[in-house]
């Protein structure tokens, strides 16, 4: 565990340790370990989660910005050897460490990222099969949303697009040095048979961005920045509100939208 001084040093970083070992057991136990050989967890800091990871028959590789854990990292698990990354998630290209090959992610994520993480996984999601993780829970319940739910949003549509997304269980902030003001939450993404759009991909981002950002309105009000014929909007789904579309309506209005230009 950290030293009051480092985890002070790593607020900054909105990182929480988790100090509770059954709970890192429970989340490193929820990857099913199959169509991949290698396992990427994303800030592991001082190796709670990691030591559950090195158990299991996966090629577990680590990536931390903080130096201090790196270091920590180095001294007590020699098993990871040269597979610990100083470097930002966000910003690495990750194909230098696995070129084209499927891997896992995994973390108890930092809150001030943990939306930026899942874009870049779906961005990567041909070599990304599983993702599981720890969020702050609002987030986590967010993702997981279905349609009709007041929490239903870009998060929960992206993601959807491309991963099966479960809600798995809820950790309270009295396990974390220092505890978050808020409970976390443990999900699981499961990708897709079909993970590719049978629609304009970059277009469908955009609807579902465009339609969200001012969700109170039906489509036919949020969508008019895309020119859209009148025939087109006498279309009954433009009548709804973006909540109220599955992820399935969001590519037949993708693809409605592509066919009227």
């Amino acid at each position: 565990m950290a030293n009051n001084q480092h985890v002070r040093a790593k607020k900054h970083l909105g990182q929480h340790f988790l100090k509770d070992e059954n709970i890192a057991k429970k989340i490193a136990d929820t990857l099913s370990l199959s169509s991949y050989e290698d396992v990427l967890e994303i800030g592991p800091g001082m190796g709670v989660l990691t030591k559950y990871l090195l158990e299991k028959n996966i090629t577990t590789h680590v990536i931390e910005i903080d130096t201090e854990s790196v270091s920590y990292l180095e001294e007590n698990y020699p098993k990871l050897a040269d597979r610990i990354y100083e470097q930002d998630f966000l910003k690495y290209d990750l194909s230098q460490i696995f070129q084209d090959k499927n891997f896992a992610i995994i973390g108890n994520f930092p809150y001030n990222i943990s939306s930026q993480i899942i874009f870049k996984t779906i961005e990567m999601r041909h070599q990304i099969p599983e993702f599981s993780g720890m969020f702050q829970k609002e987030v986590a319940k967010r993702i997981c949303a279905k349609e009709g739910s007041k929490i239903y949003g870009i998060l929960s549509v992206l993601t959807q697009a491309f991963y099966d997304a479960e809600y798995l269980f809820t950790v309270p902030p009295t396990v974390f040095n220092p505890p978050p003001k808020v409970d976390s939450g443990v999900l699981l993404l499961k990708r897709k048979e079909s993970y590719q759009l049978p629609c304009d991909e970059k277009l469908f981002f955009k609807i579902v961005k465009t339609g969200f950002q001012q969700r109170r309105k039906t489509l036919r009000n949020s969508l008019k920045t895309f020119n859209l014929s009148d025939n087109l909007k006498a279309n009954a789904i433009f009548g709804q509100r973006p909540e109220q579309l599955s992820v399935s309506e969001f590519i037949k209005l993708t693809t409605l939208i592509q066919n009227d230009h």
